[in-house]
């Protein structure tokens, strides 16, 4: 028998700011005759964390406004409208139920510890007078949805080879989602407007002109990023070879910031890669892409499988080492003070754009935790403030690994020296960053 629809239905959005391939915002629409979409900046995002770091830095604040005036566009565009708050969800979501008569309350499924308790408390709050609402969440930011794997979560392997060679030859990735523009009838009075930088603390900048991400944030901007990386310059097919580079905006996709608040889908990226191999060429390149969406899975099972562990001292392998808290240390890698000029010229980078190359995010990390051997929980807090693609599940995972109390039984420390000879040979990157003084 056929399931009768939801009356009015809300989309509480998260980290799934999309309209294209977006599972929740598909099934609100199938499943009701009215949807509403919500987005609550939460001001606990840009308040000070147990180490003196705002948890949402300048650069990520404002490519999340940047990302939330896109979503609302987009929305209306399949007559559905986006109420913007700076608010506690927990606070502004009970109050919409009375307002709009929601039946059900759509959102991404999230396990980290700080979203299950404010999920626990939304759910709380609007049930607490009304016990008839339903609330459905769906996984919505996977390559290889966690129905379709072939192994129990808890039995995800420790190391990332393993992991991969279980999937990519016999687990298929799902199509695409699309949903259908709703009717006029759908749009509703929404007074709400989405806040400025100023609002949330912060005065308003340019970004830097040497800045190897100079986009904006949303899915208008995603998409056209991997139109162009793909299809129009064929740099997807390079990538391989350039993936380690350290200046200028085409050496790697780039698209982590918009993975990061689900302003593209993995899936998105996947398919127009399998678009490009067919139109185009295959290559190590091509594949190469996908082998790093699958590391990105990854770090994703092992939060799932670990939960907290991953934000622990002793990380998922428990290991017990001498961690240091020396300010002195922390100030001089944070400032880019130390005694490497190729770490420096990293942090500075990051400082000044909130952005930072995969190779130089290694390097700094393991010059954190395995040279000034401080808490790896202090860099990875750093790196959640600045970084414009911050990911909680990518973030910790590589932490961890780096830290050696992760996924790699190897605990190597890289030898930051040699790094700098072998991917900035001829010191520009760091002459891009530091005083010419320094050289």
């Amino acid at each position: 028998m056929q399931k009768t629809k939801n009356n009015t239905s809300l989309v509480w959005f998260r980290n799934d700011l999309r309209v294209n391939d977006n599972a929740v915002l598909a099934k609100a629409c199938n499943e009701s005759d009215s949807v509403i979409a919500v987005y609550c900046l939460d001001p606990r995002h840009f308040e000070q964390d147990k180490f003196g770091f705002k948890k949402t830095e300048k650069f990520r604040a404002k490519f999340l406004l940047e990302t939330l005036n896109d979503l609302k566009e987009n929305l209306a565009k399949k007559n559905i409208d986006l109420l913007v708050y700076f608010d506690k969800p927990e606070a502004a979501l009970p109050q919409l139920r009375d307002t709009y008569e929601i039946d059900a309350v759509y959102f991404q499924n999230e396990w980290t510890d700080e979203e299950k308790a404010i999920e626990d408390v939304v759910a709380s709050r609007i049930s607490a007078t009304n016990k008839n609402i339903t609330f459905l969440s769906a996984y919505n930011q996977f390559l290889y949805h966690p129905e379709d794997i072939n192994f129990e979560i808890d039995k995800t392997p420790q190391v990332f080879t393993v992991f991969r060679k279980k999937l990519e030859k016999y687990v298929d990735i799902r199509d695409e989602v699309q949903i259908e523009k709703k009717a006029d009838s759908n749009r509703i009075e929404n007074t709400t407007q989405i806040p400025t930088l100023s609002d949330l603390g912060f005065e308003d900048f340019e970004t830097h002109p040497h800045s190897a991400f100079p986009f904006k944030g949303g899915e208008t901007e995603a998409l056209k990023r991997l139109n162009n990386y793909f299809f129009e310059t064929k740099k997807l097919g390079f990538y391989k070879k350039t993936r380690n580079g350290l200046v200028g905006v085409d050496y790697s996709s780039k698209f982590s910031p918009w993975l990061a608040n689900g302003s593209i889908s993995a899936r998105t990226i996947y398919w127009q890669i399998k678009k490009f191999e067919a139109e185009h060429f295959k290559n190590e390149s091509t594949y190469w892409l996908i082998f790093e969406l699958i590391w990105r899975d990854y770090f994703k099972y092992v939060s799932l499988k670990h939960g907290n562990q991953i934000f622990k001292l002793e990380g998922i392998l428990k290991k017990d080492y001498a961690w240091s808290r020396n300010q002195n240390k922390i100030n001089a890698w944070i400032n880019g003070e130390t005694h490497s000029d190729f770490v420096n010229a990293n942090m500075i980078e990051l400082k000044e754009t909130g952005w930072m190359s995969n190779r130089g995010r290694q390097n700094v990390a393991s010059y954190f935790a395995k040279e000034l051997e401080l808490d790896w929980r202090i860099g990875a807090a750093y790196f959640e403030s600045l970084l414009l693609d911050y990911d909680v599940h990518s973030n910790y995972g590589n932490w961890m690994y780096v830290a050696g109390v992760g996924n790699d039984p190897r605990d190597r420390k890289f030898n930051v020296d040699l790094q700098a000879e072998r991917y900035d040979t001829n010191g520009k990157f760091r002459r891009r960053w530091l005083q010419a003084s320094l050289f």
